[in-house]
């Protein structure tokens, strides 16, 4: 088996994180784009959620995470039952998660299912790949929500759509794979085609914002419907 080597050293993330909500069970946030969920192995990669949170609430640990570029709604849990019941509700499946993203060129159909497997391969880390054959099942439903021309600094003007995403497998990298695979790419999406059209090339972050939340309170039992609107 290859060995995998990863060399990526994130730079640093002045943003803060907001915190949405919190009490004596788990916390919900915003995190912002370009900040790790967890700390890497390279003492460079330190910063990340968890690191930033423990020291506010100590023994708190990620029930999921976020792309380092991708920003929006986690929710945290404080201690490690509440870690394992919310985790068997992500694995369950009965957690709804719902994205917001800009994805290059416009898209032919208002909505639809993008149902492709996904595996890793060492050869090609940090990138997965669509396998039909190896990968494991991956599914993920789109809406468009408009489509527009965006002005860039030399006046040409870059056709984009908006869309809500919802993800009804959790697998690495999915919604940006299945995106390309879809044939229009998050803009500013560096692994997976965002910024191969000319003028995309420079785009300040990945254009993928986690912007609702659904769980059930491990204690309350209380419906949690959480939402966060993106800011671009």
């Amino acid at each position: 088996m290859s060995t995998i080597y990863d060399t990526f050293i994130a730079p640093p993330c002045h943003d803060k994180i907001e915190i949405l909500y919190h009490d004596d069970h788990l916390v919900l946030i915003d995190k912002p784009t370009g900040l790790l969920s967890l700390s890497g192995k390279n003492p460079q990669n330190l910063d990340s959620v968890h690191h930033r949170l423990v020291q506010i609430f100590p023994g708190c640990t990620l029930v999921h995470r976020l792309d380092f570029g991708t920003s929006g709604l986690m929710v945290i849990a404080r201690n490690k039952a509440i870690n394992a019941a919310l985790c068997q509700q992500f694995s369950q499946r009965t957690v709804t998660k719902v994205y917001s993203a800009l994805l290059c060129g416009h898209l032919d159909d208002n909505e639809g299912i993008i149902d492709a497997a996904i595996a890793k391969d060492p050869a090609l880390f940090p990138l997965m790949s669509i396998c039909p054959i190896n990968g494991k099942p991956a599914r993920s439903r789109y809406q468009v929500i408009a489509r527009f021309y965006h002005e860039l600094e030399d006046n040409r003007l870059l056709p984009l759509t908006r869309v809500q995403l919802t993800p009804e497998t959790g697998r690495t990298h999915q919604l940006r794979i299945h995106c390309q695979q879809l044939g229009h790419p998050i803009w500013g999406c560096d692994l997976y085609g965002g910024r191969l059209l000319p003028g995309t090339e420079q785009t300040p972050r990945l254009m993928l914002h986690a912007s609702e939340l659904h769980f059930v309170h491990p204690i309350s039992k209380e419906r949690i419907k959480a939402r966060n609107t993106c800011t671009f």
